[in-house]
């Protein structure tokens, strides 16, 4: 959020540039940005989002604000920077010669002029940008009845709309082209409206019928027909990137088996003359409305749910739904805006990330709601029996996998504590990371960090070895590690050490964390190994017999353990190659869903998070660079007055009445440019 703050400080009224300061800068200050500068902060790469070479980018800044301060070098980040005096010391490969360092930094002491650029009093700020767009931009002007322009012809007009056309070709001294005959004219009302030819029979009755309101009369029967709904819904469709597939999903199936209700949907909302307002909130937020007992609506949310699934990333799936909502219904390339503050339209990168908010803040249910049952009873019960036969073999498969993993998570803790240990007091998002380059699962790491934090708090009697050897500093270990064993020793005859831990670290003494990892790992290893010798009986035992071994198994089974997964999370310890391991029999199930002839009717809907998320700014785009937290809300440019924060769940539905208000301008008015493409192109 640094750039976008920058962007909205006060900027300097504009420099005049003398011939003096024009020589000073040509000759000492373009050629060393140039040389040194340009390469990695110039027009074909910006790091940290900064580039150097107007007055206007310097000005701005990139991610750590601005980068000159006119008049001020003691507070400008480029002279710290080139004089090696701040955190950042640049150019990073060695210091600039001192003659360059002090042509610089007097050129930022007279006000850093810079010949020839025209933005010498900064860009504009992104509320300077809003302001003006709401202002004067025709998209973002309330909707008002225009006068109708007065013309010479009006014999020829036969509707208001017909003056604003007739005035334009006036304007130019034109004349209208001939009226169509009606054969062509019936005909072009056919295709038009359903995309279908005439009969003879229905050409032949239109040119006999010579009554005023013959061709009213045709209009309303095609617009009732059920060919114009068919007809009219492709072109939505094309708006809601509609596919029966998801894209490249390695060896998943690729079929989305529910698409077609929401095909039928805009076509059955076409013919029935749903308002345009509904028509919005029920593609946006269906499952909040109040449905009553016909819950088909709820096909409506296929406009968010059948897009491309980028491999199942999840940034990217929320990116296409904010496109497909923003662009589709608002005409706004918001998603430009993913990386960086959008170039033309007055989007801030802050607008993003408050509607990122929104669709994170909303889920693919695992069960996906009935609409409609198959007429075929018994293709129905068919459909049943196979779906629960394959969902059994699923579970059995999925339940014997994770049963595995836990097992090898048991007996391998040594990567897990060591890795664990070093992100205890660290940001959640650097778990990722280790996880990913450790080649650790993310879940279990997690809970072992956790766990390690509340069995420091707790003085834990198998754990308090460990956080005695891990606090010893890694340069002091050899000298410090025989006081702690002492001390260990100690503990453990007076009752607060597990004697099986005492033991194990004390037979021979650990030369390092290592080796204490694995001295763990050792134990966690023997009590897996008998309890599972034991727990294969016709009863299973509540514990081991021996209750020194059954306190450590408890900190593999207790109902604190880091290895105690329940729920969701079970399905998050599975990594890429548990889950390709699975997929065939996946696919074989969402097989019988897709192409069965008794699979019901149901609908793909999103459903809001029991508690929202709380959307952060990502520092270029990258989920892993977190900035500044921003609340879900609308869109800057198009809210009046101060913006409140939306407060019923993610705030879709809030998103949905704002797009689907009379107030919003650009809702009508991109809805009727696409009506008018698809009929004058």
């Amino acid at each position: 959020l640094s750039a976008f703050a920058a962007a909205d400080a006060p900027q300097p009224a504009p420099l005049k540039v003398t011939p003096e300061a024009t020589e000073f800068f040509e000759k000492n200050v373009r050629p060393v940005l140039a040389e040194n500068c340009f390469g990695c902060h110039g027009p074909k790469q910006q790091f940290s989002g900064l580039r150097l070479d107007s007055r206007a980018l310097l000005l701005k800044g990139g991610e750590r604000g601005p980068a000159i301060v006119p008049g001020n070098p003691a507070k400008s980040a480029l002279v710290q920077a080139i004089s090696y005096t701040g955190k950042i010391k640049m150019p990073p490969a060695g210091k600039l010669p001192e003659k360059a360092i002090q042509a610089l930094t007097a050129w930022v002491k007279m006000g850093a002029p810079w010949p020839g650029d025209e933005a010498q009093a900064g860009p504009k700020s992104m509320a300077e940008r809003v302001a003006e767009a709401r202002a004067n931009h025709w998209a973002f002007q309330p909707v008002r009845q225009p006068d109708i322009p007065k013309v010479k012809n009006q014999a020829w007009v036969q509707t208001p709309l017909d003056s604003f056309v007739l005035a334009k070709l006036e304007a130019k001294k034109l004349k209208p082209n001939p009226k169509a005959d009606r054969h062509t004219l019936v005909r072009r009302a056919y295709f038009d409206l359903t995309g279908l030819p005439p009969t003879p029979a229905e050409v032949a009755a239109f040119v006999a019928d010579r009554s005023p309101h013959a061709f009213d009369k045709v209009i309303e029967r095609l617009l009732a027909s059920p060919q114009y709904g068919e007809r009219w819904a492709r072109y939505w469709l094309d708006v809601a990137r509609y596919a029966d597939s998801k894209g490249y999903v390695f060896t998943a199936e690729r079929r989305f088996p529910y698409s077609y209700t929401f095909r039928d949907y805009v076509v059955n909302a076409l013919n029935t003359d749903l308002p345009y307002d509904q028509f919005i909130l029920q593609q946006l937020a269906a499952e909040q409305l109040d449905l009553g007992g016909d819950k088909r609506p709820l096909a409506a949310m296929g406009f968010l749910t059948l897009g491309r699934r980028f491999l199942n990333n999840k940034h990217d799936i929320i990116d296409d739904r904010m496109d497909v909502t923003l662009r589709g219904l608002q005409g706004l390339t918001v998603t430009c805006a993913r990386c960086h503050e959008h170039k033309y339209d007055p989007i801030p990168m802050e607008d993003y990330y408050s509607l990122y908010g929104v669709f994170d803040s909303s889920v693919e249910p695992d069960e996906l709601p009935l609409i409609g049952e198959s007429s075929d009873k018994k293709a129905t019960e068919e459909y049943r029996r196979a779906i629960e036969k394959q969902e059994r073999a699923v579970a059995t498969a999925k339940e014997k996998r994770l049963t595995s993993i836990l097992s090898s998570l048991r007996r391998k803790a040594a990567p897990y504590l060591l890795n664990a240990q070093e992100l205890r007091g660290k940001p959640d998002a650097q778990i990722i990371n280790v996880a990913r380059t450790k080649a650790l699962r993310r879940v279990a790491l997690t809970r072992w960090r956790n766990f390690l934090d509340a069995s420091a708090k707790a003085n834990h009697p198998v754990m308090a070895a460990w956080h005695a050897y891990a606090a010893l500093p890694a340069e002091q270990y050899a000298a410090k590690a025989p006081a702690v064993l002492a001390e260990l020793q100690r503990r453990a005859n007076d009752g607060g050490l597990n004697p099986l831990v005492a033991k194990a670290l004390s037979e021979q003494p650990p030369a390092s964390l290592k080796e204490v990892a694995e001295r763990y790992q050792a134990l966690f290893a023997q009590a897996e190994t008998a309890w599972q010798a034991v727990v294969g009986g016709e009863s299973a035992p509540a514990a081991l017999d021996d209750a020194n071994l059954e306190a450590v198994r408890q900190v593999l089974y207790g109902a604190d353990a880091p290895l105690n997964v329940t729920g969701k999370e079970r399905d998050r310890l599975f990594n890429g190659a548990d889950r390709r391991a699975l997929e065939v029999l996946v696919r074989k199930l969402d097989t019988i869903k897709v192409s069965h002839p008794g699979a019901p009717m149901r609908a793909m809907v999103l459903v809001d998070r029991e508690k929202p998320v709380e959307p952060v700014i990502f520092k270029r785009g990258n989920p892993n660079r977190r900035g500044e937290q921003v609340p879900r809300r609308l869109l800057w440019v198009l809210s009046d007055g101060e913006r409140q924060p939306f407060k019923q769940g993610s705030g879709r539905l809030e998103l949905a009445q704002a797009i689907a208000s009379k107030d919003n301008p650009l809702t009508a008015r991109v809805m009727v440019n696409r009506i008018w493409m698809h009929h004058f192109d």
